[in-house]
């Protein structure tokens, strides 16, 4: 027991380990998390309703989408962005690596007479000729990735951007960053369930990584019969770190805001609305 304890409260290198495909895709964590979504009443896999329709005719109103506009929005979920930027009259595409998300996406803009295309695909590996006026990404998905990974990205989103396009997504400050302590928790069916249909014991190990500013939340899950690991990795960001990478991809931030839904910046805000543009 003690050498399996030291195991669940290893420290890992810095993006060691990346394990959000399996926490997308699985198929108990992944209809958990489309209720997460569908559940305007909290932030969790999606904002609220409330922030999710203000931020949505805010970057209607800023972008300028109208039947001209082709927006690819990058980890759509179940829809709840693509299908209001479709309602300004975008031609609009969803990109997502859950499958049941997707299926209810889709189902959802036939539903609604909406005209989106959905493909199901790892955003990581996607590629494409279309070129697009505006890419998000929103729930700080870009803090959830490595450096490699990040570098992978930005260099995709230029490539498919066209000239004037823009790119709008979020990631967690510094701010965020020292609001956080390490810690070690465990709890009998954590998150009510969420993460087996089974009983399961969760431990919970929360990591700070000083140099990288970069947070870490480490799920060991130990139910009867077999134990698995997930690895929730948060980068933050400051205004001059998000700037420098963005503009090593040519890709220069013309602004910042404390949230996707165009509120004025604020230093001590725990996130950051980035808006890049390629020249």
């Amino acid at each position: 027991m003690f050498h399996e304890l030291e195991k669940i409260n290893e420290r890992p290198k810095p993006f060691e380990v990346y394990t959000a495909r399996d926490l997308w895709t699985g198929e108990h964590t992944s209809r958990r998390m489309l209720e997460y979504h569908l559940d305007g009443s909290v932030d969790a896999a999606s904002r609220n309703i409330d922030f999710i329709n203000r931020s949505a005719d805010w970057i209607a109103r800023h972008f300028g989408l109208d039947g001209n506009s082709h927006v690819i929005d990058f980890g759509c979920g179940p829809g709840l962005y693509t299908s209001r930027f479709a309602a300004s009259g975008a031609n609009v595409t969803g990109i997502d690596f859950s499958r049941r998300s997707l299926e209810y996406a889709s189902g959802e803009a036939k539903r609604n007479g909406l005209d989106i295309r959905y493909i199901h695909s790892d955003y990581l590996e996607y590629d494409t000729e279309e070129r697009f006026d505006l890419i998000t990404m929103i729930m700080c998905d870009f803090a959830a990735l490595s450096p490699v990974q990040r570098s992978r990205l930005l260099g995709k989103f230029r490539s498919i951007l066209k000239q004037g396009g823009s790119v709008l997504l979020d990631v967690y400050t510094l701010g965020y960053f020292n609001s956080r302590r390490e810690e070690a928790i465990y709890e009998f069916n954590q998150l009510d369930g969420f993460w087996s249909g089974e009983d399961y014991y969760c431990f919970v190990n929360r990591f700070k990584y000083e140099a990288e500013k970069l947070l870490l939340d480490k799920y060991t899950i130990v139910a009867c019969t077999w134990t698995r690991q997930v690895y929730n990795w948060l980068q933050c960001f400051s205004e001059q770190s998000i700037k420098e990478e963005f503009a090593k991809h040519g890709l220069p931030v013309g602004g910042l805001y404390s949230s996707v839904a165009g509120d004025a910046y604020d230093p001590r805000s725990h996130e950051m609305a980035v808006v890049a543009r390629r020249e």
